[in-house]
């Protein structure tokens, strides 16, 4: 007589009912879900657990909403002027129903940027809760960190920087015309994943305007800490703005070869 298999305390599951799967130790280098094994025809139960955590984290990041007094009162400490704006999406629910409204300023913040009367800069920087308020929290100032050194080294212009509830990526197009800036940088809380609640993306756009084309746009995505790392983004941004600054575009005129070459840092050359 056989003595039964030892039950497996961390699922619930007799252990001899989970058959593992071989690509398991991938999981060391991806969070993608692989390796999760079975038990019968189904995932054992403590995959299915922590998919349930994942969706729950995700529809939460979507709903969360944006902590705008400790966001300005970080950016107070790394920029002389923030703006605190708002799109023309007044809660979340209609910001989720009516994604153009998310793209326009409300009259309101409209008429604050004009009072600034602001004459030119070279980069408008905006920062917005998009899909996932989470992100903003806890990657846009370290990013901010990493972007400013290569700005002052590249003895650019940093217009007002705008904090903006309710917002798509678009909005930063308004914000960069009012402000009559050569180039938009736009950090927004990317749409959540099963596995990256806090995905941070950034929108850089050459000569921003009201109705702007997404084809105008470059983007750098996935900047978290098991992600795209700060400091590489900020390089890779780097990159693009010395880019634009030679061929006056961005969007598919401006090609990412950050990697295949070594990127020349701002003001060092290249630059007009």
């Amino acid at each position: 007589m056989t003595t039964p298999a030892p039950a497996d305390e961390s699922s619930g599951e007799k252990a001899h009912s989970v058959v593992p799967n071989s690509w398991r130790n991938l999981r060391d280098y991806t969070d993608a879900r692989i390796g999760l094994g079975r038990s019968g025809n189904s995932l054992p139960t403590q995959a299915m657990l922590a998919f349930q955590l994942d969706h729950a984290q995700a529809r939460d990041a979507v709903h969360l909403a944006l902590d705008t007094e400790t966001m300005m009162a970080g950016l107070a400490q790394r920029v002389p002027l923030a703006l605190r704006l708002h799109s023309q999406a007044q809660n979340r629910s209609e910001y989720l129903r009516r994604p153009d409204y998310g793209r326009l300023l409300d009259p309101p913040s409209t008429q604050q940027l004009a009072a600034l009367n602001n004459q030119h800069c070279d980069i408008s920087l905006s920062i917005v809760d998009g899909l996932s308020a989470r992100a903003i929290h806890e990657q846009a100032l370290p990013f901010v960190d990493a972007l400013l050194p290569h700005i002052e080294r590249a003895r650019l212009s940093l217009g007002p920087v705008a904090l903006v509830e309710q917002g798509r990526v678009a909005i930063g197009d308004p914000i960069g015309e009012s402000l009559k800036a050569r180039m938009s940088i736009v950090l927004i809380g990317e749409r959540p994943g099963l596995s990256s609640p806090d995905s941070l993306g950034i929108y850089f756009t050459w000569q921003p305007r009201s109705g702007c084309l997404d084809s105008a746009r470059n983007c750098i995505s996935n900047v978290r800490p098991r992600g795209q790392s700060f400091a590489s983004a900020a390089r890779r941004l780097a990159y693009l703005i010395n880019g634009a600054l030679e061929i006056k575009a961005s969007g598919i005129a401006l090609k990412d070869n950050s990697e295949a070459n070594a990127a020349p840092q701002l003001g060092d050359g290249g630059r007009v």
